[in-house]
């Protein structure tokens, strides 16, 4: 791990891929397409072949279509047996229909009915090669191993297999939310399919008609027989009733009140009269004592105006009275007719109080009547309270004994008349269903679609190879462009160099006459001098540039040259970027540090005799050891390796390569080591502190990010004097599916015919 304080690590070792963006990258999606069309491509085609060998090897098969509607009013006495106020749940009802009319009941009624055992036909085996049994059957595993012990002639086993075909093929729908039920079914024959359809719902109506003649049948029965429990019980408590009047004396009036209970309400009716009587008398008593005790001859009473007594005394006071006025006003008051007049006056005035006493006395005689009926009613009815009273807790078993009764009573009329309705429901052949659109003859087949299958069958297969081409895409953990090289390493993007062709390599040196001559060696190190405006020799130059922007103090560059693994084309980068330096002008020398696998000298030295080990070890001087390319005017070091150096690390890391590095300052203007690879080898960690920048050098498509990362961090001080990374041996075709709008290699195509080519 780098300290936080010493050159901090650029790098997110957890990051693997792209950083997540916020938006779905639409421009990454149609890079990916561009890259993995063609698994999409192959595997759409081999999903359509099989598609159309499916349709082409599938027997047609036609639907027949019938509906039947649900009737809701069905299973009334069951209904009325249950809860009055119970709702009905509509949607188990109507799936419960929908997965009656696909049982295995339905199913064996129609085999048994259209005798389809015997149908050769319907039980010939299906002739598609892709069908849905024979798939079935290949899938069955317990299948391969079990015993076949059912013969041809075994009934039940052709019954089972029949009934498990209609079962197969027959689909029932709901339509909409209604109570209406869409039945189809599906037969390579359309005679066949037409009446199996019919059968199906021929059979359920009468399995619906036999349903509810068997649920009202086991209801009657079940009447039937608690009618009878109810009678006897109906009958025993009746009994109780009448038992425990006659013992306790509970006579009842013809109203069905108890007698006792009737007298009492006779003599309180009539207390109640006598009452009022009473009242009546001793009002009229009182008014005429009062008339009596006042003297009032003018007081008007209608017994009194009854009497013919009274009004003819009246009628003689008035007259007496009338004319001892006028001689009283004519005579005066003291003349004898007026004195004789007033003493008749007194008489007449005493008959008629005499008259009235003698009515006060019958009205006298009345009250002492009515009072003497009143008390004699009283009594009676103290008499008839005290014996209501005395059975009024008698009367609280007796009611309970009437409830029970009552109840018993009533459910056997509830269940009689029940009873009755469910004897008439049997002899109703009423459907609780019926249908509503007969089966016909079906004149196209339903199946295959075709056109459907196959485009169905192209259309998974893009999905498969889109999957496909994920997959690949989420397993692809290599550098393809500049923004993986940015994004997984964080340092700067130098260029690409494409794949070349190798012809084979000229070991014949360059000057003959000169056995320390620079071979030719092949195309591929000689590409950059040949074609100083290709891409491959504008890479290399930008590599110089970020060279020296990063070390413009120094007058000589030391540069080393390294990759993560082996073959990654470090050697061939190393070798085009020295020669175009010393092409440019600048004085190069070449060095072969790779004391394990020296690439170059390999390439460009294999001639050579001596190297890079013989000035570490003999302390050769170096002007000795060099080779020189007259054309490019190179210098080259090479590592001629006789012998494994167990100890390569340590003669990098040497006082001796440090004053091989110092003299070679002095003379040349660039430097280039090509140094071992980072991970199999600790060589180019030993050089670091003598190296003034870094070329990292990634095979296109090859090299692994992970790889790359780790080898990096490895050494901080080889990543942070790492100036960037190059792409090598890429495939100019496969990276124009990689390129991303806005990228440099977005636009090479517009720019390089006129900054690489020429005009």
């Amino acid at each position: 791990m780098l300290s936080p304080d010493k050159n901090p690590a650029r790098v997110d070792l957890s990051r693997d891929g792209a950083p997540e963006a916020d938006f779905i990258d639409f421009d990454k999606l149609l890079a990916i397409a561009r890259r993995q069309w063609r698994p999409v491509a192959v595997s759409a085609g081999i999903f359509a072949i099989l598609g159309a060998v499916y349709v082409l090897t599938s027997v047609a098969q036609y639907t027949a279509d019938t509906t039947v509607l649900i009737d809701r009013s069905d299973n009334q006495v069951i209904r009325q047996l249950g809860d009055p106020g119970q709702l009905d749940d509509d949607e188990g009802t109507v799936l419960s229909q929908l997965e009656l009319l696909k049982s295995d009941s339905i199913a064996y009624a129609v085999v048994d009915k259209l005798k389809l055992t015997e149908n050769s036909e319907f039980m010939a085996p299906n002739k598609s090669l892709f069908s849905i049994s024979n798939v079935k059957s290949v899938l069955n595993v317990k299948s391969w191993f079990a015993h076949d012990d059912v013969t041809a002639d075994d009934k039940d086993a052709k019954r089972r297999a029949a009934a498990g075909t209609i079962v197969g093929n027959i689909d029932v729908e709901r339509v909409g939310r209604s109570y209406v039920l869409d039945l189809s079914y599906t037969s390579p024959s359309p005679d066949l399919a037409r009446n199996i359809a019919s059968a199906i719902a021929d059979v359920y109506l009468l399995d619906k008609l036999n349903s509810k003649y068997e649920a009202t049948r086991r209801a009657g029965d079940w009447l039937q027989q608690r009618i009878e429990e109810l009678r006897q019980q109906a009958l025993a408590t009746d009994l109780a009733v009448q038992k425990f009047r006659t013992e306790h004396g509970l006579v009842e009036s013809g109203t069905g009140t108890l007698l006792s209970e009737q007298q009492l309400s006779e003599l309180t009716k009539q207390l109640i009269t006598a009452q009022g009587d009473t009242a009546k008398a001793q009002a009229r008593y009182d008014r005429i004592k009062s008339i009596i005790d006042a003297h009032q001859t003018d007081a008007i009473v209608t017994d009194v105006l009854d009497s013919s007594i009274s009004n003819d005394l009246r009628k003689k006071y008035l007259e007496a009275s009338k004319l001892e006025a006028e001689i009283s006003s004519r005579l005066g008051p003291d003349h004898v007719q007026a004195v004789r007049l007033r003493a008749e006056m007194d008489e007449y005035s005493r008959l008629m109080f005499e008259e009235l006493n003698r009515i006060a006395e019958s009205y006298q005689s009345e009250l002492q009547v009515a009072q003497s009926r009143e008390t004699s009613l009283r009594n009676s009815v103290d008499q008839a309270t005290g014996i209501a009273a005395s059975n009024g807790e008698t009367q609280v078993q007796l009611r309970e004994l009437e409830r029970t009764r009552d109840t018993y009573k009533n459910l056997y009329q509830n269940f009689l008349e029940r009873y009755q309705e469910a004897i008439q429901q049997q002899s109703f052949p009423i459907t609780a269903a019926r249908v509503i659109s007969a089966a016909q003859t079906p004149t196209a087949p339903s199946a295959p679609k075709r056109s459907l299958i196959i485009a169905f069958a192209a259309i998974f297969g893009c999905g498969v190879g889109a999957g496909i081409g994920a997959f690949r895409e989420f397993r692809d953990r290599y550098f393809r462009n500049g923004d993986d090289v940015r994004e997984m390493l964080d340092i700067e993007y130098l260029g690409v160099m494409p794949m070349i062709e190798n012809n084979v390599e000229d070991a014949t040196p360059t000057d003959p006459a000169n056995t320390r001559s620079i071979a030719k060696g092949s195309t591929a190190v000689t590409y950059a001098e040949m074609h100083p405006l290709s891409a491959f020799a504008e890479t290399i130059r930008n590599a110089k540039l970020s060279i020296d922007v990063s070390n413009s103090s120094q007058r000589c560059k030391v540069v080393g040259i390294v990759s993560s693994l082996p073959g990654e084309g470090k050697s061939t980068t190393s070798i085009n970027f020295a020669k175009l330096l010393a092409v440019q002008g600048a004085r190069c020398l070449l060095i072969d540090a790779d004391m394990r696998n020296p690439g170059a000298t390999r390439v460009i030295g294999r001639h050579a005799d001596a190297g890079l080990l013989e000035a570490l070890v003999d302390n050769r001087p170096l002007k000795d050891l060099v080779m020189f390319d007259a054309a490019t005017k190179l210098m080259f070091l090479p590592m001629v390796a006789r012998r494994r150096v167990p100890h390569s690390a340590e003669l990098l890391a040497s006082p001796a390569m440090e004053q091989l590095l110092e003299t070679a300052r002095q003379n040349f203007d660039y430097v280039i080591i090509d140094l071992p690879p980072l991970t199999p080898v600790v060589d180019a960690r030993a050089v670091t502190s003598k190296v003034d920048a870094f070329v990292f050098v990634i095979e296109w498509g090859k090299t692994s990010r992970k790889v790359a990362q780790s080898s990096l961090l490895l050494d901080p001080d080889l990543y942070a004097k790492c100036v960037g990374a190059i792409l090598t041996k890429v495939d100019p075709v496969k990276m124009k599916l990689y390129r991303s709008f806005g990228s440099s290699e977005y636009y090479y195509k517009r720019y390089s015919r006129y900054y690489t080519e020429g005009p």
